[in-house]
């Protein structure tokens, strides 16, 4: 059954799910849903037209669903947007859009850590892990998988590839691409993202054409286009090729450049 403990305030015309859960002092506005089994700990805000998947946990002090603090907002009608199985912690922040109709969207099943921010507009998708302070500005998009070290700071407008690892303290201003391993300020890549495609069983030979893709990329002194075309004319077309094709042809920013000490 629901529980609601007497202090906290749950203002008409929310909607909860069966079996949720909501902690001391905690305040639930009048326009929030909740799914079934969310845990809403003590101290909690979660406003505006936000909407939590089942079974998320919401740690102390966290504040969901607030206005953008983009200087372009002008009270339009905007959304938040939480995935089903996802983990906020402590002083995680998450605005909600600013343009008319816009959701800043987190995916199913993510971890994001203590005193991480979402900005407003953002697209985080599936199982992606935010570590302690991680700041995500406006309109960022981040894939599914990737993985974002603590106090990284990310760039308005950038792109974060699937099953990228970022590296703790960064500074991305642009473009991850796909199952690279990127750190440093500025950030460059240093190599392949070898740990995590082996922990998504992501297999060996699939993984080398990869690591070939990377080093036309990164390795070979040769400008993105014409790496583009090597990596078109001399690998298969593997689903995780094309992704990471596509990935690049859709950068506006263009991609972060290659670090020294590579991993080969």
């Amino acid at each position: 059954m629901t529980r609601i403990h007497p202090t906290a305030i749950v203002q008409p015309g929310a909607e909860l799910g069966a079996d949720v859960e909501i902690g001391p002092y905690s305040v639930v506005g009048p326009n929030v849903r909740l799914g079934d089994r969310v845990r809403v700990r003590e101290h909690v805000v979660l406003e505006g037209r936000t909407t939590l998947g089942a079974e998320c946990v919401v740690f102390p002090f966290a504040c969901i669903g607030g206005l953008s603090q983009d200087r372009k907002y002008q009270g339009a009608e905007t959304f938040g947007e939480i995935g089903e199985g996802t983990t906020l912690r402590e002083y995680v922040t998450v605005n909600a859009g600013t343009r008319e109709g816009e959701t800043t969207r987190v995916g199913r099943r993510c971890l994001i850590l203590a005193y991480c921010h979402v900005a407003h507009g953002c697209r985080v998708g599936d199982n992606v892990t935010m570590a302690n302070a991680t700041a995500l500005s406006g309109e960022v998009v981040v894939e599914d998988d990737a993985v974002i070290g603590g106090m990284t700071g990310v760039h308005q407008f950038t792109r974060i590839g699937r099953l990228a690892m970022v590296g703790g303290m960064s500074r991305i201003t642009q473009d991850v691409p796909p199952f690279m391993l990127v750190e440093g300020n500025p950030a460059a890549v240093r190599g392949l993202n070898a740990v995590g495609l082996r922990r998504h069983n992501v297999p060996p030979e699939v993984q080398t054409v990869l690591k070939r893709a990377y080093r036309l990329l990164y390795r070979e002194q040769l400008a993105t286009s014409q790496a583009v075309a090597r990596i078109r004319a001399e690998l298969p077309a593997l689903p995780e090729i094309e992704h990471l094709l596509a990935f690049i042809a859709a950068s506006e920013r263009g991609i972060i450049k290659a670090g020294g000490d590579p991993e080969d």
